[in-house]
């Protein structure tokens, strides 16, 4: 799964993924409103609906520019059932439009949890012989902290149906340190970088040409423990968050990169899909939302190419 991911960042010159993240007040009222006016009332089904148009303006305007979408299905899990269905809508019209799907799921749990988390997510169930699909995302992301019995199933998964995973590493939030910079007692390192060793061994049992299909997450605000992870995680693709409403910038992205030009993709979410909120992009108002987002991208492109020295 890597090598079509790769292969879409070559053809759009664009290491970017846009987070889907759809929180209710980043929705257009003509949009919310619609939907309740098709309801009759508001309701969880209307508030699913006006997700999923969102999201749809979303990616008809940049699915040409970009070659990846990430939701965060948590923004759709506190909708319930409605806002799940939303979210596997969601999944399969991005690819319809030919993007990589990167479901935003951290999940990790203990063997057959895991392996039930991976199938649910980028395997196949067979009932009755008849073999069937799930929510079908081509990636997601995975919490390590259970170990390899957590991560395994998913490592299996990917081989099995050329799928992929993005592993915590080192994340772009502030108190991330509480627990990842501590230095473990038996080799005087933090704890990020024998999660990266790790992710590196895991690495090796599912290559895809010259990068495995696990990769780890490792956020922009920290790009000093960027290039000491790119160093120990060498066929590792990084996703990299926290670009943009989080601090990070195109000119703390290159410890990301690879000699190459390639090993990471940079996310942006409320960046991108709540820009007609930012005074830059204020011109186009809530109703051509999907337009500051289309902008918004031109210029994340932009700054990452010249930042990182693309």
């Amino acid at each position: 799964m890597i090598s079509t991911l790769i292969e879409k960042i070559k053809k759009t010159n664009a290491p970017i993924c846009v987070g889907l993240d759809p929180m209710l007040d980043y929705i257009p009222s003509h949009i919310l409103n619609k939907a309740i006016e098709e309801e009759g009332k508001v309701n969880l089904n209307a508030v699913a609906n006006a997700v999923f148009e969102y999201n749809k303006g979303i990616i008809d305007a940049t699915y040409d520019l970009i070659p990846s979408v990430k939701p965060q299905i948590a923004m759709y899990e506190q909708f319930g059932i409605k806002g799940l269905e939303a979210f596997l809508k969601t999944v399969k019209y991005a690819k319809e439009k030919g993007l990589v799907v990167i479901g935003d799921i951290k999940r990790g749990d203990i063997g057959s949890t895991s392996t039930a988390y991976a199938t649910g997510h980028i395997g196949k169930v067979n009932i009755k012989g008849e073999i069937l699909d799930t929510f079908d995302e081509d990636i997601v992301t995975v919490n390590p902290y259970l170990g390899t019995d957590g991560v395994k199933p998913f490592i299996d998964v990917c081989n099995e149906y050329n799928k992929g995973i993005f592993v915590l590493v080192k994340t772009s939030n502030k108190s991330s340190g509480e627990f990842q910079d501590r230095e473990l007692t038996e080799t005087g390192k933090p704890l990020y970088e024998t999660v990266g060793a790790k992710v590196n061994e895991w690495a090796l049992e599912s290559m895809d040409g010259d990068y495995s299909n696990v990769g780890a997450v490792v956020g922009a605000t920290y790009p000093e423990m960027g290039k000491i992870l790119r160093d120990i995680m060498p066929k590792s693709y990084i996703l990299v968050p926290g670009y943009g409403a989080q601090g990070g910038k195109g000119s703390d992205l290159k410890p990301f990169f690879n000699s190459d030009g390639l090993g990471a993709i940079v996310n942006s979410s409320r960046g991108i899909i709540a820009a007609y909120k930012q005074e830059q992009y204020a011109k186009y108002g809530e109703e051509h939302y999907d337009e500051a987002a289309r902008e918004a991208v031109l210029y994340m492109k932009k700054d990452i190419i010249e930042g990182a020295g693309l």
